[in-house]
């Protein structure tokens, strides 16, 4: 059983920290989504913990900033936008932080192609990038105690960017 306090990763909220939890009538964690900006609280069924997961340590933070330059984008294409957006938001929602970082890396890739060849990318991309951005810097956030511009600062010097450039 999770603690109060702890960070924990929901499948449909992302990361959140586990506010109390309540006994009756069944054992249920009340959950603060690190995202939400308007105190919105979750209950959550202790009795279904294994679909939570906890969040990442500092290491593993790390070592996925670290892979970021070398990792290898998602080859996964649908016969339209809106199966390939369904297809990402499932990997985002079952996934690791490290899958949301490999689907963020390939739409900001599919994006900067699209653009360099006079096109107008998807606005399905725009969400799926914004699911996945979200999903995986508030969770390397949490694990590396910083907030997510110092994380994104991280992955542009990752990547050999100037990390003041946003």
């Amino acid at each position: 059983m999770y603690e109060v306090g702890e960070y924990i990763v929901h499948p449909g909220q992302g990361v959140c920290k586990i506010d109390s939890v309540v006994k009756a009538p069944e054992p249920t964690y009340m959950l603060l989504p690190v995202t939400s900006t308007h105190g919105m609280k979750i209950s959550f069924p202790v009795a279904n913990e294994d679909r939570l997961r906890p969040v990442l340590s500092g290491d593993e933070a790390r070592a996925i900033i670290d892979e970021y330059p070398a990792m290898e984008p998602e080859t996964h294409t649908e016969r339209s936008n809106a199966l390939e957006e369904q297809y990402y938001k499932e990997e985002i929602r079952n996934g690791d932080c490290r899958d949301s970082v490999r689907i963020m890396k390939t739409i900001e890739l599919r994006v900067a192609d699209l653009k360099e060849r006079g096109k107008r990318p998807p606005v399905a991309y725009e969400r799926v990038l914004k699911r996945a951005t979200e999903r995986a810097l508030s969770e390397l956030a949490v694990a590396l105690d910083m907030t997510q511009e110092d994380v994104q600062a991280l992955f542009r010097t990752a990547v050999g960017e100037d990390p003041t450039n946003n």
